[in-house]
Order: C-alpha cells, then structure tokens, then sequence
C-alpha cells in the first residue's frame, strides 16, 4: 500500500478530448472521483481519456485541483511557509472562479461529469451570485437562453407566480 508521501510524487496523466496530455501528481489527480476511482481500479495506465473535456478547460480544472491538493496536504501557501486558512483558501476560490459566464458554463459542466464536488458548488455558487437580483429578462440574457413564451403565456405565469416577482 502506499503512503501519502508516495501518492503525491506518482504522476497520472490525463487526455482532452481534443488530444491535450496533462501530467500532475495523483493526489490533485484525485480531487476528481471519478478519476480516484479509475486510480484505485487500476485504470491509469496509459493515460485516463476525458473524451467530454476539452483541454482549455481541463487546464483550468486542473489548476484548481493543483491548488486545492496542496491546501489539503498543508503545503505552505505563501512566502511564511505557513499553510494556508480558510479564508485564504475561500479568498483563493473567489478570484479563481471569478470568470467569464462561457468559462463558468464549462467549469461547472466539467467538474460535474469529473465529479469534483466543491468545484461544482463553488461555480454553480458563482451562477447564483451573478444573476441574483435580476429580473428574468436579465437572466435570459446572461445565460443566452431565447425567450419562447408568447406575451400571454409568460402573463399566465406572472400571475401563477406572483410570489417570485415580488
């Protein structure tokens, strides 16, 4: 069995879906479940194909699973040599997800199918935060979705809604 010290130093290798290869040591690896449990079935050999991330944002997945591995393992975060708190690792989260929607989209859709929990929440935080007070037009524009409801059907909503426009 190996011991932590040995997780750290052994190096998985990850493929895009358009062909990217990313190396980083197992325990950011293992941030993902889905990719801990391939480790542990013995499936990394080669390589683990991630045929529904592309590289872009495998890389910026990938930063956060770096950066979130070393927090785990206490690894000094700054020039005190001290690890970091969790106000740092929270302050860390907030400029690391604060992206453009495109990049938030595909972060939060990416750390779904690679199950990275924390991550997913963090960028499906961040969704909540941007559209937040603003009014369903706003939204649909935010988030491109186009408005289908005739002038009647969205009324009829309002009215059974009234509620959440309030």
């Amino acid at each position: 069995m190996a011991t932590a010290g040995e997780d750290e130093k052994k190096m998985i290798t990850l493929r895009s879906s358009d062909g990217e290869e990313f190396e980083l040591e197992e325990a950011a690896a293992k941030q993902s479940v889905m990719i801990g449990n391939m480790i542990e079935d013995g499936c990394s050999e080669g390589g683990i194909p991630l045929p529904n991330v592309t590289g872009k944002v495998l890389a910026v997945i990938l930063e956060y699973c770096k950066k979130h591995a070393d927090f785990d393992a206490g690894k000094p975060s700054g020039h005190d040599g001290r690890p970091a708190t969790k106000e740092e690792v929270a302050a860390w989260d907030a400029d690391y997800i604060d992206v453009e929607q495109d990049v938030l989209y595909d972060v939060i859709v990416a750390s779904n199918y690679l199950n990275i929990k924390n991550l997913l929440d963090l960028g499906c935080q961040r969704a909540a935060d941007v559209i937040k007070g603003k009014t369903p037009d706003e939204i649909r524009q935010w988030f491109k979705i186009t408005n289908d409801f005739t002038p009647e059907e969205e009324e009829e909503i309002r009215r059974e809604n009234s509620w959440s426009f309030e």
